[in-house]
């Protein structure tokens, strides 16, 4: 075979003279004239203010490094452009797609492109060859998407698919659960059409080295003649040095270069960029091989009471031939049974007090062969020691479930409170089956011999297990102990002829240890090939070659002299060790960039910008709160920029793995800055409704005038900013101010119904209607008064909070609490109908007013249909319901949501004889409060209506039943839809079979 012979280039250390050094790079940071020379050739964002450059300062991993600026091309014109002002600049450029890099391969010192908002498209499509082209920003989930309809998928399943963009699991070599029976990335990957560092583009992929085209440009046909000479110069020395794992993702895939009769398949280009980490050239197009979707799954939650005997009987398990055998430890066990979004399944597979289990899947075409499998499985525990150990999941939805579980093993481990962490660097070492227990004993004595511990999880079938040790970032002592155990950590993975990086790459994490796996002639080589394709070394420096010390703690984001400000705080912090405890939670996991399911994060959706994200606000706090981004940076213009957006609406609070809860912070930012810079009148006006509705009532007629004149609305948005094309909220005449203190039978069950400004004073039908569905059913329905100021109804402060006057809040907690507490303190429940009020008793008045009196009443406070599911439950609540009609269409208040409150209306709905209950898929419905109101956020609360919850409501049969238990959901619904969406309560009165 004949080999095209090039000269061999000269050692990475001659680099070109034109690459700036560290310090004339720090000087072009924010540079203004950089940034109008970009703005000026591109269509797409340039972003170099230091808000926008801190949020991009992190993955999610220990670093952080403050780009040049951030660039969001919208186009691959536009990346090109990029390409070639960089070059003639003397750049550095870094792509990233989600941001979820755990090893610091997506931060830099460098030009930042995000390919996440624009560069997200299918750009081909062959489905009866299974191949797709797409760009570099699509994500997993929604290529998957586009696929199902065609019976295929992408198979390389990382846990991260909602935000894991093909870019950058390709520049990663990313594997997932299901990569014993589909492989890498790697072997997954046909083409990379890419743009090398000066913006020429070139297509990777397959290569006969005999026949290089001839009508070639001279440096692609130079190029790839330079790589393939290497791959034969050096094949000898890849097949003695690269470990014979799957899971090796370690350095740059070199033995992809080798003659195709020394390593037995053709020669690829394109398997080079793959697992290159976007460190030699831009991959514009990458075209996928696709799979058929597997007809049938089974699954069998396998129990085992050490964790030895787990990973010692894996090798026999992945002899039945399974899809998948993944690792649930003991840590994550106890982790998820404490998280509410995760508890409800996991106790419907758990047996015991198992100290591991695995995942063991079956799929294929034929169902009664994965049935017959999913037995053997059973028999072979048995026969190994275990029996009755395997809990079967045949049932579809159960599976996925299960799977969500384990896709989000990382976050609930990075749930745990206080400055503690799991971390990320020995996380992706690969052994074989045969070693496996043997070396997870020996690393967990090393973890304990450094006053630590792991927690273990993932890909036990391929021996590739994810473990973190626990440790505190911030102190010198543990990043000693981080190195102490990766230095151990790795030498015992070359003992076992393992790999030290299965999966999550190299980064800043694992590249240091490239020439003690490898050796100095292989980094050699890896420099060399870095030369070839990036000859100025400007794609993302100093990962894979020449990187820094991975505990240089210069790079990390606890620098040596992190410290956060003390500030007062309005609300009560002490969960998280403080307000910045709170904020550090963020481990920028990126589940907030999620579009598939469940509410967080809306704001994102619709504007798919990192500022308006869960994670680009909680960075954007962090850096405030320790002085990173100036002085008085919390109560800033540009932090009320960041947090414009956010309709707190706490999704982030229920689907955040770490507990993120923006709503909350965002209380306590407006807080700060009211100290300082006070209240605009139109908050002003919201946050004290509850104060002068009493009053208003009386002239309701002249309050709505505003609704019906063209003039005020045009003048109150000139003056106060209510948008004029969104009416109010009507002023009732008769708003619900009954003149009893209880109604019902004497001796019926005593309850209490909290009413809320909303319903009490725009639609108190639903007050009543709640009333009379209770006193119906025999309760005796309390309704108290506070001693001071009777005649002006309880509040639940939550108008307060949202301008961030806290101490006017408390002071309507405090006065609420007295009321409701000798009522509590009988045992009797507080009943209320608006999710976002009533709830405020069970979240904020923890905050407000800490303490056993506020925890009684929170552990009393229900919306109406929880309390009536409850009392369904204990035979106390039968009434007789009519029919009303054939369908409702349901759609949850985000509170509803984020306090699983939504299930509670299903079944109640479910009591009307012949009522078929469909809920929406939906994130929030846009309204949120005021903030729908507003003129500067009127377009966006329609964009998010539009998501999903407006189209949903226009398609519903006209006689469908539309049901909403949000004030804001039900107005958002008439403007958006024209459609009439109905309190439950209402549903029910008029379902009674008087």
């Amino acid at each position: 075979m004949s080999v095209v012979t090039a000269s061999r280039p000269a050692k990475a250390a001659a680099r070109s003279a034109s690459s700036p050094s560290a310090n004339a790079r720090a000087a072009r940071r924010g540079d203004p004239a950089l940034a109008r020379r970009l703005d000026a050739a591109i269509e797409g964002n340039v972003l170099f203010d230091a808000f926008s450059r801190g949020r991009y300062a992190t993955d999610a991993s220990i670093y952080q490094i403050e780009p040049l600026g951030v660039l969001v091309p919208k186009s691959e014109a536009d990346v090109r452009a990029v390409l070639e002002i960089a070059a003639e600049e003397g750049l550095p450029l870094l792509p990233r797609g989600g941001g979820t890099s755990q090893c610091g391969q997506t931060v830099g010192e460098a030009l930042v492109l995000d390919l996440s908002k624009h560069l997200t498209d299918v750009v081909d499509l062959d489905a009866e060859n299974r191949r797709a082209v797409v760009q570099p920003g699509l994500t997993l989930d929604r290529l998957n998407r586009q696929l199902k309809p065609h019976g295929l998928w992408f198979p390389v399943d990382v846990s991260t698919s909602s935000r894991a963009t093909l870019g950058g699991m390709t520049g990663n070599n990313s594997c997932g659960a299901r990569s014993l029976r589909y492989g890498p990335m790697r072997d997954n990957v046909i083409a990379v059409e890419a743009f090398l560092p000066d913006g020429t583009p070139m297509r990777f992929g397959s290569v006969d080295p005999a026949g290089l085209a001839a009508n070639e440009p001279d440096r692609q046909r130079d190029l790839t003649a330079s790589l393939l000479n290497l791959g034969a110069r050096e094949a000898e020395e890849i097949k003695a040095r690269f470990p014979d794992l799957m899971r090796r993702v370690g350095g740059y895939n070199i033995d992809a270069l080798m003659p195709p009769g020394n390593s037995g398949q053709e020669i690829n280009l394109a398997h080079l960029l793959v697992g290159s980490e976007g460190t030699l050239a831009y991959s514009n197009r990458i075209e996928l091989k696709l799979s058929p979707l597997p007809r049938h799954k089974v699954l069998g939650v396998v129990h085992f009471p050490t964790f030895y005997q787990a990973m010692d009987n894996t090798r026999h398990i992945v002899a039945l031939g399974p899809t998948a055998v993944e690792l649930v430890d003991r840590t994550m066990i106890e982790l998820g049974l404490e998280n509410p979004l995760f508890r409800d399944t996991m106790v419907q597979f758990l047996r015991g007090e198992p100290d591991a289990l695995l995942l063991v899947e079956f799929a294929g075409d034929d169902a009664e062969d994965n049935l017959r499998r999913l037995k053997k499985l059973g028999e072979l525990m048995g026969d190994l020691g275990f029996p009755d150990a395997v809990v079967e999941a045949t049932e579809p939805g159960f599976q996925q479930a299960i799977w969500e579980v384990r896709k989000q093993a990382l976050n609930i481990m990075m749930s745990m409170k206080g400055s503690g962490k799991p971390i990320s660097f020995v996380e992706d070492c690969a052994v074989r089956l045969e070693d496996l227990a043997e070396y997870t004993d020996r690393l967990t004595q090393v973890f304990e011999k450094h006053g630590t511990r792991g927690t273990w999880y993932a890909h036990a079938s391929v021996g590739c297990l994810h473990v973190r040790p626990v440790l505190n970032m911030k102190l010198d002592q543990d990043v000693k102990a981080m190195r102490a155990i990766a230095e151990e950590a790795f030498e015992m993975v070359r003992a076992y002829k393992g790999s030290h990086s299965g999966e999550h790459g190299d980064g800043l994490v694992r590249s240091e240890f490239h020439e003690a796996m490898f050796g100095p002639r292989m980094v050699r080589s890896f420099e060399e090939v870095k030369t070839l394709v990036d000859p100025d070394w400007r794609m993302n420096p100093g990962k894979i070659v020449r990187p820094p010390k991975m505990d240089d703690r210069s790079l990390f984001r606890f620098k040596p002299d992190y410290e956060v400000t003390p500030i007062d705080t309005g609300l009560d912090w002490s969960d998280w060790g403080g307000f910045g405890g709170a904020i550090e939670m963020c481990n920028n996991n990126g589940a907030c960039r999620k579009f598939d399911a469940g509410v967080m994060c809306p704001s994102f959706r619709v504007t798919r910008d990192e500022r308006d994200l869960t994670r680009g606000r909680a960075n954007t706090l962090r850096l405030a709160i320790s002085g990173q981004l100036g002085p008085d940076a919390l109560a800033s213009d540009e932090m009320q920029e960041t947090l414009k957006l956010c309709v707190s609406c706490k999704g982030c609070k229920r689907e955040c793995p770490t507990g993120v809860d923006m709503a909350k912070m965002k209380i306590e930012v407006l807080h700060q800055r009211a100290k300082t810079r006070g209240v605009p009148l139109r908050e002003r006006l919201v946050a004290y409704l509850p104060r002068y509705a009493p009053k208003l009532r009386r002239f309701a007629g002249l309050a709505n005038l505003r609704n019906r004149l063209g003039l005020l609305r045009r003048l109150g948005e000139a003056w106060l900013g209510f948008a004029a094309e969104r009416p109010l909220p009507e002023w009732r005449s008769d708003a619900y101010y009954p003149a009893e203190t209880a109604v019902g039978p004497e001796d019926g069950i005593p309850v209490v119904l909290f009413a809320d400004t909303f319903n009490r004073h725009f639609e108190p039908e639903n007050a009543r209607a709640a009333v009379k569905v209770l006193t119906a059913a025999g309760y005796r329905v309390h309704l108290p008064r506070a001693a001071s100021q009777p005649n002006r109804p309880l509040c639940c402060g939550r108008t307060f909070l949202s301008a961030g006057l806290v101490e006017e809040a408390r002071a309507e907690a405090r006065r609420t609490l007295e009321t409701l507490l000798p009522l509590v303190r009988q045992g009797l429940p507080v009943v209320g109908l608006e999710p976002s009020c009533l709830l405020t008793l069970r979240d904020e008045f923890l905050s407000l007013l800490p303490g056993e009196e506020a925890r009684a009443l929170a552990d009393k406070a229900l919306l109406l249909e929880e309390f009536l599911a409850r009392e369904v439950e204990a035979g106390r609540f039968a009434p007789k319901l009519k029919p009303l009609g054939k369908s409702a269409l349901l759609h949850g208040h985000c509170h509803q949501k984020a306090f699983g409150a939504v299930k509670p209306v299903e079944r109640i709905l479910g009591l009307i004889p012949g009522l078929e209950v469909a809920t929406v898929k939906s994130s929030c419905c846009g309204m949120a409060g005021s903030f729908g109101y507003q003129a500067e956020t009127l377009e966006a609360s329609r964009a998010m209506g539009e998501l999903a919850l407006l189209p949903a409501m226009r398609a519903a049969p006209p006689d469908a039943i539309l049901v909403a238990d949000g004030t804001s959901c039900r107005h958002q619904i008439a403007d958006g839809a024209g459609r009439q969406a109905r309190h439950v309560a209402l549903i029910l009165e008029e379902a009674l079979d008087a």
